[in-house]
């Protein structure tokens, strides 16, 4: 027998912040999110033991699995106002008293008509739409895509999305379905959309599902019980067996008894989750009725969609009010695939074939396809997006700073803090943004922003210092203005007075470039929140008891 060794007590440690280790462990976390580009994967798979660390990355995760998008923003953020807080000298209680005053401040101009980094989605067009998911697709090196193959999967993800909305849809959208069915080794400019569900099924089988003509459509039943005669899976309900008789047989003859009605109620196409025993499925076959088992319960819940079937848990009488429709099917091939192909009476869901080169680039793809899709169904709820590649983060500190400045009355609202502590949390948040902006240039270029609209904008590493800065700059971070236009500029991380960016986006913003660098609104809009709230909680730590066992 091993030793039993004593419980050690746990270890209470006051002020964790002032801990030169715990602010160690942050910077390195802070490094690592800024140099990678979306922590969604990579925070789920860091073995985090510090508390503090602990809080931060679950509540970027909480953030992320949400709302998909914008976790880097919220990670990077985060640590930057814990670190710039930190710098302040004010107290704890001041401190973050005042980041709740500057975060309303930000998510009320953000919701307001006259916010210069907003722009309203007009349903009309897929020009924003298609912006929005291009933007999600550049920002994710790690899917390997060529310019061709953004275009293309963009595309195909904005397809997608549309054909979940219903025709039609009234005062309350039910959105569809996107299935992403994976087909790797492929190139990515194969993967299509089809309206309909994609069931991959072996080669042999495609042999036996003969086309079968009819005027109108399909009649449809789908089964979460199992079909397979197994006792421990028979799903709801009794059965009654007589003296002497097999268990086995019995179970049988309820499942042929089940076939049996199916044929009677003049059902084309039997679908079942799980299993289903060879010899119901012959007993089909032979009376022209398909069935696919095996389906698994990813596919349940669209092909009840789809079809307009209640799931059956029961192998008792089948009321008719459980089937449901489709309005065709085909066999397809793809790649090396093959694919029962169920097409719909009306189109809200469909099947995304995506292909990619290898393993790790489809995994990569299929999590920002899942990521665009979400992005586009929050538009919904809120059309708006937000001007992306750091713009949004300079405008929003150049307005802060402009704020606080010329009406810090409007902010204080007499809660006792003083103008002074307001400019030191001021110019501690908006330089927070401004580092995050900052983060999104990775090749060691000088970052400057302008005095008009207090947009981002990057040059190159090797440009001479001295120079007229129109001819090294071509359009900011996100795409909307040129340099060409009268510009101030100054250094992002120098010294500047504050002064007002121009506000009121005009009214041709929203087309007046095909290749905007777009944010989810609703995403970023969260993510802004969890990160000052975040912090504020970190900030606010007093005591930590860790469980040394």
């Amino acid at each position: 027998m091993s030793r039993l060794e004593a419980k050690r007590p746990s270890l209470c440690k006051s002020e964790p912040l002032t801990s030169e280790r715990v602010k160690a462990t942050l910077s390195v976390l802070k490094g690592v999110v800024t140099s990678c580009y979306g922590p969604a994967a990579l925070l789920a798979s860091l073995p985090v033991t510090q508390p503090i660390l602990k809080i931060l990355t679950t509540s970027v995760q909480n953030h992320v699995s949400c709302f998909s998008d914008c976790g880097l923003f919220t990670a990077i953020l985060c640590c930057n106002l814990v670190e710039k807080v930190q710098g302040v000298g004010l107290t704890t209680t001041t401190a973050i008293k005042l980041n709740k005053h500057l975060l309303s401040l930000c998510t009320e101009y953000l919701k307001s008509e006259i916010c210069g980094c907003r722009i309203p989605i007009d349903f009309g067009s897929t020009q924003l739409l298609l912006c929005l998911v291009r933007s999600l697709l550049t920002s994710k090196p790690a899917c390997m895509l060529t310019r061709e193959e953004v275009e293309h999967i963009s595309t195909l993800i904005l397809r997608a999305f549309l054909l979940t909305v219903p025709e039609n849809a009234k005062d309350r959208i039910i959105l569809g379905k996107s299935i992403i069915v994976p087909l790797k080794g492929q190139r990515v400019i194969d993967s299509t959309v089809l309206p309909g569900v994609l069931i991959e099924i072996p080669e042999v089988q495609v042999m036996k599902i003969l086309p079968i003509k009819k005027s109108d459509s399909f009649k449809v039943a789908l089964f979460c019980a199992s079909l397979s005669g197994d006792l421990s899976e028979t799903g709801e309900g009794t059965v009654v067996l007589s003296h002497g008789v097999s268990l086995e047989n019995a179970v049988l003859d309820q499942l042929l008894n089940l076939g049996r009605q199916l044929v009677s109620d003049q059902v084309d196409l039997v679908m079942c989750q799980k299993v289903i025993h060879p010899s119901l499925k012959q007993f089909l076959r032979t009376h022209g009725v398909i069935a696919m088992d095996r389906v698994g319960v990813a596919l349940m819940e669209p092909l009840s969609k789809m079809t307009g079937t209640q799931p059956i848990g029961s192998l008792n009488s089948v009321s008719p009010s459980s089937y449901g429709s489709v309005k065709d099917w085909c066999t397809a091939k793809f790649g090396f695939k093959h694919f029962f192909h169920l097409i719909p009476n009306e189109t809200t869901v469909c099947s995304l074939l995506l292909c990619n080169r290898n393993d790790t680039a489809w995994d990569e793809l299929k999590l920002t396809c899942q990521t665009a899709l979400h992005a586009l169904q929050l538009t919904i709820k809120e059309p708006y997006v937000l001007l992306g590649g750091g713009c949004t983060e300079t405008h929003l500190a150049a307005y802060i700073r402009h704020k606080t400045r010329d009406e810090p009355e409007s902010i204080l609202k007499g809660d006792g803090y003083t103008q002074t502590e307001l400019q030191l949390m001021s110019e501690a948040f908006c330089s927070a943004l401004e580092t995050l902006a900052g983060s999104l240039e990775h090749d060691g270029g000088e970052i400057l922003t302008d005095r008009k609209y207090g947009h981002f904008w990057s040059v190159q590493a090797d440009s001479p210092s001295a120079v007229n800065w129109p001819d090294l700059l071509s359009r900011c971070g996100c795409g909307l203005y040129s340099s060409q236009e009268e510009l101030g500029w100054c250094f992002l991380r120098g010294a500047h007075h504050p002064f007002m960016p121009q506000t009121c986006l005009p009214r041709e913003a929203s087309g007046s470039a095909n290749d905007l660098t777009l944010d989810c609104f609703t995403a970023k809009l969260s993510g802004l929140q969890v990160a000052v709230e975040t912090a504020n909680l970190i900030l606010d730590l007093s005591y930590v008891i860790e469980d040394r066992n």
